[in-house]
């Protein structure tokens, strides 16, 4: 399951930022084959993009949807838009909020390791839309 591997890779032994987590994750969980290189474009959206503005959960997650989902470039993959609007809209409406410094001031003291909440929501959000897609039951 996505979530076993986001908790492993979310965690002190790996020190990655959730984007980059995010990433892991569904590398191990769909086989995805990614290089090194696809893995640090991803270092610069943890914080928020560093400015604690869009949650790294969000950014990570809607990157495998890109990665799953894009066909040959952007123009050509119409789904990819429709769903990172729907993962992005499922993860406002569960925790209503998409802001890394409000999420982490409601949730990071919620007794879980650093942003776990928003990890496991999105893994949860993420793998319900990728299942559904591939037609994974």
């Amino acid at each position: 399951m996505l979530l076993d591997k986001v908790k492993k890779y979310y965690s002190k032994d790996y020190d990655l930022n959730c984007a980059e987590t995010m990433l892991y994750a569904a590398n191990e969980e769909y086989n995805l084959n990614l290089h090194t290189e696809t893995f640090k474009t991803m270092a610069a959206f943890g914080g928020g993009m560093a400015i604690e503005d869009i949650c790294g959960a969000i950014t990570g997650s809607i990157a495998v949807i890109g990665i799953i989902f894009t066909e040959k470039k952007a123009h050509k993959s119409p789904k990819v838009k429709e769903l990172t609007k729907e993962f992005i809209e499922k993860f406002n409406k569960e925790l209503k909020e998409n802001k890394c410094d409000k999420l982490k001031a409601k949730y990071k003291d919620n007794g879980k390791e650093r942003c776990l909440h928003m990890m496991e929501i999105s893994a949860e959000i993420l793998s319900d839309i990728i299942n559904r897609e591939n037609n994974i039951r």
